[in-house]
């Protein structure tokens, strides 16, 4: 079975600097990722990677079975779901929530005058619906709530029903509520062998959805650990990649990890 992401001695270089790399990486099928690590670790570059928005320095990158800089990104990136500050800074303020969810069908921001059928506006209800965000399907964007906005995106990035799920630190800035809210939703994507592979790029193991498989720590741009995420993600591992002694706790599936002394 070809890998949903293959990367093979990737490098990616900025103004004479390696921010990433070198490294392997692949995701397969079912798989369901977590991307931890320190400011400036590599993450953002590493999404970006995925989601086919750059090129590798050195080495090959290979998203859905296409490699990049071989194939048409505009033909690929359709097929793949993305939420990130990059996508809210794109979406009307004045976009109703149907209509952010719906585009995305189309692989475009903002409603002109293209036509949806019955089966876009079934889906688009049905995903925000899962998200808990129905009643607001004709708010204004630019009105939501943070935690209604992560949670509209997220519906956004399913809507074209896509073969990877990209999520960049889906519940940074969030109150304790939200945050608790958005994961129960995420759990439950994580859990349902139907979803696609999933990527979540964050900050805090305390954000990792229940369902999650396998976890990539990166420092410096390098891969301190990657595989099934009850080996990486260790007490060992987090020290070594954030360089204090952090201790890690599991519990009721979640992670929870604190600085010792």
């Amino acid at each position: 079975m070809t890998p949903i992401l293959n990367l093979h001695d990737v490098v990616v270089i900025r103004d004479g600097k390696n921010i990433l790399g070198p490294m392997n990486w692949k995701v397969e099928s079912p798989e369901r990722w977590v991307v931890l690590g320190p400011n400036g670790a590599g993450k953002s570059t590493l999404f970006a990677l995925a989601g086919a928005l750059i090129h590798p320095s050195q080495g090959t990158v290979e998203v859905l079975g296409s490699m990049l800089g071989r194939t048409d990104v505009f033909e690929l990136r359709p097929r793949i779901g993305i939420t990130s500050n990059a996508v809210v800074a794109q979406i009307p303020e004045d976009e109703r929530v149907i209509d952010v969810v719906m585009t995305a069908a189309y692989a475009i921001v903002g409603r002109w005058r293209e036509g949806y059928d019955l089966w876009d506006e079934s889906r688009a209800l049905s995903l925000i619906t899962i998200l808990g965000i129905r009643d607001l399907s004709e708010r204004f964007f630019g009105t939501l709530s943070e935690g209604e906005k992560k949670r509209t995106l997220i519906a956004r990035a399913l809507m074209p029903n896509p073969e990877l799920l990209l999520l960049d630190e889906p519940a940074a800035g969030l109150d304790l509520g939200g945050r608790e809210d958005l994961l129960s939703r995420l759990n439950s994507l994580a859990l349902d062998p139907a979803s696609p592979a999933t990527i979540i790029v964050t900050h805090h193991v305390e954000e990792i959805p229940v369902g999650t498989t396998h976890c990539l720590l990166l420092s410096n741009g390098q891969v301190v650990a990657s595989g099934p995420i009850g080996t990486v993600l260790t007490s060992e591992n987090l020290s070594s990649a954030y360089q204090i002694p952090i201790h890690v706790t599991q519990d009721g599936g979640r992670f929870f990890a604190r600085a010792t002394n």
